[in-house]
């Protein structure tokens, strides 16, 4: 298996560069690696502080190791924070967060590679974000006797871990120090294959991080003058599957305002929206002076970072995702603001999905005929809306408190001491 692995280390970057003519994800994969060691022993030559490195797939799994890194700069300052991510879509993004000292994307796995890092890093404490396994990272954080934590894990049973073929690994799994699992299913799966004195179930710090947000929500009055008082449905994170749903209703019902935020914001992806929709306008073209809102009810919101405060202007919250292979984005970033939650049928590998829907705090829709009866009943149907507002919102509270068992067990541990 670890020749498998070395091939796909060695190909991946391959491909990247195969399709970056094309794939801008591609180039700017390619581009942030570009002399990244050279960028890397540039930022780290004069340092004496001792490093924490964070290290996120993407934006998501950022959400949810954010409040374990701000949880920590309040109560420690003598430690820095190195912050890695693999894909562009997170570092694009977070680049410039200020809770970090450094951001950079993540070389390449490799045997040269992960040592060159450690030498020029030299982290005290590691932190995996959700399912990041690198082989030659996570070896050389054992060799080096550098603790190793998985934070807001989540595993399951068609994982090659737990399959005949998953040697390697396991391997992997051997060399963090700590498990913080989501969920009792991945406890179990942990045990099953011989981990039961270092593995917990703290739950997920993104409960945490949903709730910060919506304690510093940031209001939009040109939005407000949008939504004039009307029902308002916010779809968040729609991909085209999402927009081809929901696009008869928005066009039909000119009485209820619709709020849409693409996952992507590139040209195509806001032209094909704008063709979907009747009566729409964007955001970037408002002003408080001008007359554009007059007899529209769409509005599309063709930036990013808007979204998580969006949600509470929302009569009813529909989340993207879920029509397409990829699977439905952030529930909790809307059911925090104790709003009844819509989504499509693909979020069986999503647990806050799940349970949310187990709560009665969500609706899951096959079609769009099921949608629009589901929009109907929610807008129409007061006692029915208004238990499903209180189950989403309580549902969030009650799973609040991964970050606190995360931080703690660092500081009960000595992890952080000299």
């Amino acid at each position: 298996m670890q020749f498998l692995y070395n091939i796909f280390i060695r190909i991946y970057p391959a491909i990247a560069w195969c399709i970056s003519f094309k794939n801008t994800k591609a180039k700017l994969w390619l581009k942030g690696r570009k002399n990244i060691f050279e960028r890397l022993a540039t930022a780290f030559n004069h340092n004496q502080d001792k490093i924490i490195w964070m290290h996120c797939a993407s934006l998501g799994e950022f959400e949810q190791g954010r409040p374990i890194i701000e949880a920590i700069k309040q109560r420690e300052s003598s430690y820095k924070i190195l912050l890695t991510f693999f894909s562009p879509s997170g570092y694009e993004v977070r680049k410039n967060y200020e809770g970090a000292d450094w951001i950079f994307y993540l070389p390449m796995d490799s045997p040269s590679n992960a040592k060159h890092f450690f030498d020029t890093v030299q982290p005290s404490l590691i932190l995996f974000v959700k399912y990041e396994f690198w082989f030659y990272y996570t070896t050389e954080a054992k060799k080096r006797n550098i603790p190793l934590l998985l934070v807001s894990g989540i595993f399951r049973n068609n994982q090659p871990f737990f399959q005949w073929y998953g040697s390697l690994h396991k391997k992997m799994l051997q060399c963090f120090t700590y498990f913080f699992v989501q969920n009792e299913e991945s406890l179990e799966l942990l045990n099953s294959i011989g981990f039961h004195q270092n593995v917990i179930i703290s739950g997920d710090t993104r409960f945490d991080r949903v709730i910060a947000i919506a304690k510093q929500f940031q209001s939009f009055p040109i939005i407000e003058k949008f939504i004039d008082n009307k029902k308002v449905i916010v779809a968040g994170s729609t991909w085209t599957e999402d927009d081809e749903e929901l696009d008869h209703y928005a066009n039909t019902h000119p009485e209820i305002k619709f709020i849409i935020a693409p996952h992507e914001i590139e040209e195509e992806r806001i032209e094909e929206c704008l063709n979907l929709y009747k009566n729409v306008v964007l955001y970037s073209q408002l002003n408080d002076q001008n007359n554009l809102l007059e007899n529209k009810n769409v509005l599309i919101i063709d930036n990013i970072g808007m979204l998580s405060s969006l949600y509470k202007y929302a009569t009813v919250c529909y989340v993207g995702g879920a029509f397409g292979e990829d699977g439905v984005h952030n529930v909790l970033e809307a059911a925090v603001y104790f709003k009844p939650v819509v989504f499509g049928p693909e979020y069986d590998e999503y647990a806050e999905a799940v349970e949310l829907l187990d709560a009665e705090g969500a609706y899951t829709v096959e079609n769009v005929l099921e949608l629009e009866n589901i929009f109907n009943k929610l807008l129409a149907e007061d006692d029915i809306y208004k238990k499903h507002c209180i189950n989403a919102g309580n549902y969030v509270k009650t799973k609040a408190g991964a970050t606190k068992k995360i931080v703690d067990y660092i500081y009960e541990n000595r992890l952080l001491t000299n």
